[in-house]
């Protein structure tokens, strides 16, 4: 066994550990589902960025900036930009209604604003989407211990389904938000860290400038806008919108202690995000340049920890990217189990749980949507792929809906629900169909969410509002 693959598996004893001994401080669903809804500033800080720094974040934005150099930075700036707006529009909004009402899930609030069926409509839309995020997160990890210890990518996927389900299933959102905070330092010491000593190790800028210019590159691969307007608003239209309207993230904005702590939390993770932002670009280019002509750009951060990095930062770095990997994996798992155990246990299939049922409910939903995700996990062709899908099916589904009825109280049940059925199958056509950008940055999913708007805003004026039932 090499010591990278013994630094992992020791991290994930100690994960698997904390698991352990947190969940012996959860004795009801409110904990498991909305950690007691006690989360300070500080915890919010990090369950949001351990969620949001993942498999697109680092493996998935380090292979993008291998191809198209500065401009990768777009990919998690996105979603910083997106989390500005999270933080001091919708969530402290919702915030509020969530603490009146008792609120677990974004489904709760969808029956409440509109009715039971629209609950149930973006239930179903919701449960394949999360399967395919899961999914994203394990082939990152199998990518990169495969890499550096040769494990074969289906078992590097079962590895990490089982560490995560093994903190996450007994504890629930209480255990794994405090588990985030560990996870968190890890990543950043990790990836802060790398920049220097991989452009050390490199020959530094002008020996990476100089390997460059001898290769044919994308035009703007030095410049953080090289991929022009129409490619800045690809980007931003695809990803900024999810981390508004995203259950998981709006569910963890339930387990804040109050307004304030939920805007602040969610502020710095922003800020984060958004210097976070150029440290994957900045990998991808050196892989480039130490590392040309490879085959599966994922390929390029591992290559970057195992050939470029002394072993004790290697060993770091490779933690870093774990923690990435799992910390989002439990965010999927958290909104997951909520939804399947709120949104239909709850709702259609026992209506009158007792907390011990809801609890047990909670941890088999988690189990059973791990397991599948690993399935799903050894047949998805590339991380961004799956991202890409699940950002679009994610942002079009909801937008329109959440957005609308937070702010408006004109839309019905009917228009929101004629809005999702219109909106979803066209996105489904046009991102299987045109498989990229249509018309410039207008790709499936700017589409998908102005036409959902203009459905239920159609439908809204057409016909009066009432009240759903």
């Amino acid at each position: 066994m090499n010591s990278l693959l013994a630094s992992i598996l020791l991290y994930a004893a100690l994960m698997i550990a904390l698991g352990a001994v947190l969940s012996r401080r959860v004795r009801k669903s409110e904990d498991f589902l909305v950690a007691g809804r006690r989360l300070g500033p500080g915890l919010v800080f990090a369950t949001f960025l351990a969620a949001n720094i993942g498999a697109g974040s680092t493996v998935g934005a380090t292979g993008l900036g291998y191809r198209i150099g500065w401009s990768a930075w777009w990919w998690v700036g996105a979603a910083g930009i997106g989390s500005l707006v999270l933080a001091n529009t919708v969530g402290p909004r919702i915030w509020y209604w969530a603490r009146a009402e008792g609120f677990h899930t974004l489904g709760d609030y969808l029956e409440y604003r509109y009715s039971r069926s629209v609950r149930g409509a973006v239930a179903l839309l919701l449960w394949p989407a999360t399967v395919v995020l899961f999914s994203a997160q394990l082939i990152a990890i199998s990518v990169i211990l495969d890499v550096v210890a040769g494990i074969p990518r289906w078992q590097g996927s079962l590895l990490g389904g089982l560490v995560v389900l093994s903190y996450f299933v007994a504890g629930g959102f209480f255990s794994a938000a405090r588990i985030n905070l560990l996870q968190v330092g890890v990543k950043l010491a990790g990836f802060v860290l790398a920049v220097p000593f991989a452009l050390h190790f490199a020959g530094g800028w002008g020996s990476i400038a100089r390997a460059l210019a001898e290769r044919p590159l994308p035009s703007g691969y030095s410049s953080p806008t090289g991929i022009g307007v129409s490619g800045i608003l690809y980007y931003l239209a695809l990803l900024a919108p999810s981390f508004v309207v995203s259950p998981g993230l709006i569910q963890k904005i339930y387990g804040a202690r109050s307004a304030r702590a939920a805007r602040v939390g969610v502020n710095c993770n922003a800020a984060a995000l958004l210097l976070f932002a150029a440290i994957p670009p900045c990998l991808g280019i050196v892989a480039a340049a130490r590392f040309p002509g490879l085959a599966d750009t994922q390929l390029a951060l591992p290559m970057v920890m195992t050939e470029l990095l002394p072993t004790w930062l290697g060993a770091l770095a490779l933690a870093a990217v774990f923690s990435a990997e799992l910390s989002a994996c439990d965010a999927v798992l958290f909104m997951l189990s909520t939804s399947l155990t709120v949104d239909l246990y709850r709702t259609y299939v026992r209506p009158n749980a007792t907390e011990g049922e809801m609890l047990a409910a909670s941890r088999f939903s988690a189990a059973a949507g791990g397991v599948l995700g690993v399935a799903v996990a050894l047949s998805a062709p590339a991380i961004l792929d799956a991202l890409t899908f699940f950002y679009s099916m994610l942002s079009v589904g909801l937008a329109a809906p959440l957005l609308s009825g937070l702010y408006s109280r004109k839309p019905d049940a009917r228009a929101a629900l004629a809005a999702i059925s219109a909106s979803v199958p066209l996105v489904v056509v046009l991102h299987f169909g045109a498989a990229g950008r249509i018309l410039g940055f207008l790709n499936p999913a700017a589409i998908g969410i102005a036409f959902s708007f203009a459905v239920l805003w159609g439908v809204t004026l057409v016909r009066p509002a009432a009240r759903a039932a």
